[in-house]
C-alpha cells in the first residue's frame, strides 16, 4: 500500500486561511513537528486529515526508523486530544495488528 504522504503536490494554504502549528496539538513539540513536515504535513489542520498509524508507519520508513512505541502513541493521542501515556498501550497493539511483523525496540 503507497502511502498518500509526501511532500510533492502538497498545497500551500489559500489567501487568508488560518493555519494552526503543529505543536499546538497535544503531544507535539518541535522535534515531532519538524519531523511531520519533512514528510509534507506543515499544519495542525493537515495532520488531523490523516491516519496517525499511517504517518507513524510513513515516519519509521522515511525520517526515523528508531521510532518507539512512545512516539507513535505521542501521534495517537494528537489525533485523539488525549495525554501519550493513557494511549500507549492501545496504540501498540493496534500497530501490531497492522504490521504484524513490526518489533518494538527499546523506548
Amino acid at each position: 500500500m503507497k502511502s498518500s504522504l509526501s511532500p510533492a503536490g502538497r498545497k500551500k494554504p489559500a489567501a487568508g486561511k488560518t493555519v494552526t502549528p503543529l505543536t499546538s496539538l497535544r503531544n507535539i513539540g518541535s522535534t515531532t513537528a519538524h519531523k511531520l513536515e519533512q514528510i509534507g504535513i506543515h499544519s495542525a489542520e493537515d495532520f488531523l486529515t490523516h491516519d496517525p498509524y499511517e504517518v507513524f508507519h510513513t515516519l519509521r520508513r522515511k525520517v526515523d526508523p528508531t521510532l518507539c512505541r512512545c512516539a507513535l502513541a505521542g501521534l495517537v493521542g494528537a489525533k485523539r486530544n488525549a495525554p501519550w501515556h493513557k494511549v500507549t498501550r492501545q496504540s501498540a497493539a493496534e500497530y501490531e495488528k497492522r504490521h504484524p511483523r513490526h518489533r518494538w525496540g527499546p523506548c
